[in-house]
């Protein structure tokens, strides 16, 4: 492995937009359902992940790690609290019933209160730099950490998308054991990856033949 790459993260980074990303960070595989965001490491691996997707908007926002153990522990809780918040608003907005994807929010009210105040934490202000002889150039820049920024940022995301028109393609993946989302950017998707679709030909497959042994005498 080149030690140079940034680690991968825990959970699968499928090119979603960042809010799904981050909703995904509660994935599963045979061994049940997994949280990416468990601990300090994992959430430094995951904003490293999706640093390329921050940095352009923020300068070096997303950047992780760096923390003492509490603050990342900590810091590793509200981005839990984002996510889960994130996947309580996604269940009621494709009336996802999978009860190995349920959310520990209560309900929607919680969920758009801890989104709003996600929003709030980081106020951000447009920097312009113009070097001399150079183009000028545009950055965002804040009072607050970092990773910090970068789960407001998420958090502005998860707005327009839910009040967007990217609501209506938001899905839930129905593919055995599956617990994630996506967006259903054509007409002809129906699981969120590759292998979920595989898994669930599969599962098909193995459900017409069970069917067609009982029928016969």
């Amino acid at each position: 492995m080149d030690s140079t790459q940034p680690p991968r993260a825990d959970a699968p980074v499928l090119g979603e937009p960042l809010p799904i990303e981050l909703m995904n960070t509660v994935w599963a595989d045979r061994d049940g359902v997994h949280d990416a965001l468990a601990d300090a490491d994992g959430l430094a691996r995951w904003l490293r992940a999706v640093r390329p997707r921050l940095e352009p908007r923020s300068g070096e926002a997303g950047t992780a790690g760096g923390w003492d153990p509490d603050e990342g522990a900590a810091l590793a809780a509200r981005y839990r609290r984002l996510r889960d918040a994130l996947r309580r608003l996604a269940a009621a907005a494709t009336d996802d019933d999978r009860p190995a994807a349920a959310s520990p929010t209560p309900d929607v009210d919680a969920a758009v209160a801890v989104l709003n105040s996600a929003c709030a934490d980081a106020p951000t202000w447009s920097h312009l730099t113009w070097p001399e002889g150079g183009a000028p150039s545009r950055t965002d820049r804040s009072a607050r950490p970092r990773s910090v920024t970068a789960m407001s940022r998420i958090a502005e995301d998860a707005i327009r998308l839910f009040a967007g028109e990217q609501r209506a393609q938001l899905r839930a993946c129905h593919a055995p054991g599956c617990v994630l989302y996506f967006l259903r950017t054509h007409p002809r998707r129906e699981w969120c990856s590759a292998a979920c679709g595989n898994r669930a030909r599969v599962a098909r497959h193995y459900q017409r033949h069970l069917a067609a042994d009982r029928d016969t005498p």
